[in-house]
């Protein structure tokens, strides 16, 4: 019997034309453009988890989340699957403020950083956008090269 997989949460505010992304300043995924999540701790949902990472990293509450794909990440000399939810949402109180963590940011959907994200998200990105649900693994080598992937997106039926 395997390692359970590590779950993780990953939150973006998507309104019309522009997305909020917000530039990880520290630990992993640090000097990349992201969405806003992290772990989820023990005795807490998947979707309680989002909302506090999304709160604690850009001083946003968000309510209306729609959980929207998950992304299974394998990395080679890592034992644990990193099992991440994606939620979406348009709606949220507060001002997007930088903390410890992350330095908040609106792109335009037509100008998303992606040569400064994670190199999986330009395969995934256009169903997040479109509003379609989706799965994926990717197989990386370290933290740029992706070795091996599956996206299907999921259709309401």
């Amino acid at each position: 019997m395997g390692i359970p997989n590590k779950l993780l949460t990953l939150v973006f505010i998507h309104q019309n034309s522009r997305i909020l992304l917000g530039m990880k300043k520290r630990g992993f995924g640090v000097n990349r453009w992201n969405g806003f999540g992290g772990k989820v701790q023990a005795g807490e949902t998947i979707m309680e988890a989002a909302k506090r990472e999304m709160l604690e990293e850009s001083c946003l509450t968000v309510n209306n989340l729609t959980e929207v794909g998950r992304l299974d990440f394998e990395f080679v000399g890592e034992e644990q699957i990193f099992e991440v939810h994606v939620f979406k949402g348009d709606q949220y109180e507060g001002e997007p403020t930088e903390t410890e963590e992350m330095r908040p940011k609106w792109f335009s959907v037509d100008d998303i950083p992606f040569k400064e994200m994670w190199p999986d998200d330009i395969l995934w990105f256009p169903m997040l956008l479109k509003d379609a649900k989706f799965n994926g693994y990717f197989k990386f080598k370290g933290h740029n090269d992706i070795l091996d992937y599956t996206l299907t997106e999921i259709s309401d039926s």
